[in-house]
This record gives structure tokens, sequence and C-alpha cells, in this order.
């Protein structure tokens, strides 16, 4: 089995030291930088516009893993490309014509992700899947950081992965929310292959060592 994907989100890094925190991330095991973008419509929150994540681009050469949390995702599609972004999710949940959209992504030269929120069902992307370069399990509901993980998303994870199994795609899964060293091995064992962490990371007193754990939680 393959080493999983890390995926620190940087909504839970220290803004003013914003490149300290880069710095550490460049240097790390870590592959993705999460960054959430939140319109305070579709989720209770508002977070980083294109402007910080152009100066967020600078800092780094990783992959810019992009999260939409917004209504409207279609209009944005080609801005966030020039940002920097290199993977683009959208929610299931925002997007009514879900399969033009993916094609968009792709045709602006961007991987294309779509997240679940925790009610929405998994065989929901049954005629999408094969499309898909990642489907992000949302494990708390979005909006914040630092929430209580759902328990339900073990098994969530383990009917994705038949889902995919069953389409022959090539789909990753990606969990968001609420995930730590105590339950990154059991993600991993349902099917995750990437692994969103904030404030695991973060608020760790060794975050370049909490990052290697996760990186080798499967060894």
């Amino acid at each position: 089995m393959n080493k999983p994907i890390i995926a620190p989100s940087v909504l839970s890094a220290n803004f003013a030291n914003l490149q300290a925190d880069f710095e550490m991330l460049n240097n790390s095991e870590a592959e993705y930088i999460h960054i959430d973008v939140m319109d305070g419509v579709f989720v209770p929150n508002i977070s980083f516009g294109f402007p910080l994540i152009q100066a967020m681009r600078k800092l780094s050469s990783k992959f810019f893993d992009v999260h939409l949390m917004i209504v409207e995702p279609d209009k944005y599609i080609e801005t966030f490309k020039e940002a920097g972004a290199e993977n683009l999710t959208i929610h299931y949940e925002a997007s009514t014509h879900l399969h033009r959209t993916i094609q968009r992504i792709h045709l602006a030269g961007m991987k294309a992700g779509v997240a679940i929120n925790p009610h929405t069902a998994v065989n929901l992307l049954e005629d999408t899947i094969a499309d898909i370069d990642l489907v992000c399990l949302m494990s708390v509901n979005p909006g914040f950081g630092g929430q209580k993980f759902i328990e339900n998303t073990y098994d969530k994870t383990s009917r994705l992965k038949d889902l995919i199994l069953k389409k022959n795609a090539k789909t990753l899964i990606e969990i968001d929310g609420g995930v730590s060293l105590q339950n990154a091995k059991k993600l991993l064992d349902s099917g995750a292959d990437i692994l969103v962490a904030g404030n695991t990371v973060f608020n760790s007193e060794d975050p370049l060592q909490t990052i290697h754990q996760l990186k080798n939680m499967l060894k």
C-alpha cells in the first residue's frame, strides 16, 4: 500500500507569520497544501481571496489543493487557476451541473475534485466518479477548523472505495476535518489516500514530526 499524501490545511496556520509556516511546510514530507476558500454563504465563515492565494503561491512550489466552499463556483474556475490552484475541489451540494463543472476545471488545466458534506451519500457520485480526480469527504460540517470528527466517515470511506473500484476509476479519496494521529491509520485502512490536517499539524509542538508520523502511519 502506498504512503498517504499529507495535505496540511493553512486555515490553521499563523497568518501573522505565514512565511515561517510555509518554510516549515516546504521542508516537510507534506506533498499538498490544502487551501479552504469560504464565502460566508455556502458555509458560515469567510476565508482567503485571490490576492492571498497568489501571495501563498510565491512562498511554495508544493501542490496547491484548493477547496471551494462557495456558491456558484463556476464563476471563478479560471481565476483560481491564475491564482495558482493545481487541484480545484467544488462541492457537490453547490453544483447544479456537476459533470459540466468538472469538464471546465479540466479544460482550465487543473485536476478536478468534488467534496461531499457529511449528510451526502457517496452513491450520488456514481455517474461522475470516473471523471473526478479526487473526492473530498468532509468528516466535519464545513466552515470551521477544530471540530469533532464524525465517526461515520470510516464506513463512508469504505463505501466510496468500493464505488471507485467498481467503476475502475483512479479517483483519490481525501479526508478533511478532525484528522489526527489517533484516527489516521483507521482512515487509511478504510481506503483514504489523502489526509487533510490543520490543527493537528499547526498546533503541534513539532509540526515536522507530526507530518512525518502521519506520512508513515502505515509502516
